[in-house]
């Protein structure tokens, strides 16, 4: 279903306006990030969404994956959700990560990636989007094969569980771009 307009209209709260419980989260993200991602602002309206995804945000941070793989997944996710917002969000953090140029784009793209270990992580990522989880044993042991282990499985489905948040989260909100994200902004290859 196509939706013309917002379902759901959400202020982008900022230190002032945000419900009193969503304000150290966003004080986190302003020192952290050097200003607050609209993302924040819009889960603000929800101080149990902001924590959790703060929370998940976090556990994740302190997983085996590197900041890297992070980004491959949380990119590979948005990319299959169609989440304008956190592809060009993720698209500049794994830069900022070090994921390669060619890396991003193949993956923004949706074409093969060039790097063996971080293609089985996309593509796991993507096929358990796509089957709702239900990997056959080919997929499960292509990620085993190319150095993952069953625990980081489990890390890229607490990936899945916070980016389902921030992805949906943006498709009801329509959050714009933050002009940090501007130059990695992205349509989906079906709306080009």
């Amino acid at each position: 279903m196509t939706v013309d307009t917002p379902v759901h209209r959400f202020e982008l709260h900022d230190a002032e306006t945000a419900p009193e419980a969503s304000r150290p989260i966003l004080g986190e993200a302003a020192r952290k990030y050097g200003f607050v991602p609209n993302l924040l602002r819009v889960l603000a309206n929800s101080p149990v969404a902001l924590r959790a995804y703060a929370t998940l945000g976090g556990i994740l941070d302190d997983g085996t994956l590197t900041p890297a793989e992070r980004q491959v997944v949380l990119l590979t996710i948005s990319v299959v959700n169609r989440c304008r917002y956190c592809v060009g969000a993720h698209s500049a953090l794994a830069r900022r990560a070090g994921v390669a140029e060619d890396v991003v784009e193949a993956i923004r793209e949706e074409r093969p990636l060039p790097d063996a270990r971080l293609a089985a992580l996309s593509t796991v990522a993507r096929r358990l989007v796509a089957q709702r989880g239900w990997l056959d044993e080919g997929a499960v042991q292509g990620f085993l094969d190319s150095g993952f282990d069953p625990a980081q499985l489990l890390e890229v489905i607490t990936a899945l569980a916070m980016k389902t948040l921030s992805n949906y989260t943006n498709h009801l909100a329509e959050t714009p771009l933050d002009v940090a994200f501007r130059e990695t902004a992205w349509t989906p290859r079906e709306e080009t």
